[in-house]
C-alpha cells in the first residue's frame, strides 16, 4: 500500500509506522507520558490520514468517498487523542502513581 503511494522506502515506512503505533499503544495501555504520547499520536493520526486518502479515489466516486470517510475517522480518533491528553491518564496508570 505504502510503495503505491508514492512513499519512499515503503517497506521501512510500513515497519516504523507499526513499530510506532505498536510502541505508543502499550505506553498508552500502561499509561507512561499518557499525555505527550497521545499528542504524538493525534499528530501521527492527522499526518497518517492526509497522506493515505486525501486525494485518493482515481476518478472512482465510491472510492473517493471512501477515503474521504477513512481521512474523516482518522480525524476524529486524532481528537480522542487530544481529550486523553487533556485529562491524562488517571489514577492507577504510571503516571499518576505519585500523584495522590
Amino acid at each position: 500500500y505504502f510503495a503505491g503511494l508514492g512513499l519512499p522506502l515503503p517497506t521501512l515506512a510500513a515497519w516504523g509506522t507499526g513499530l510506532f503505533e505498536l510502541i505508543a499503544g502499550l505506553l498508552i495501555l500502561v499509561g507512561f507520558q499518557t499525555r505527550i504520547i497521545a499528542l504524538l499520536l493525534a499528530a501521527f493520526c492527522i499526518v497518517a490520514g492526509f497522506i493515505g486518502h486525501y486525494g485518493q479515489g482515481g476518478g472512482d466516486a465510491m472510492l473517493a468517498f471512501l477515503h474521504q470517510q477513512m481521512l474523516m475517522k482518522d480525524i476524529a480518533i486524532s481528537g480522542g487523542f487530544v481529550a486523553l491528553a487533556m485529562a491524562g491518564a488517571g489514577a492507577w496508570s504510571i503516571d499518576g502513581r505519585g500523584a495522590v
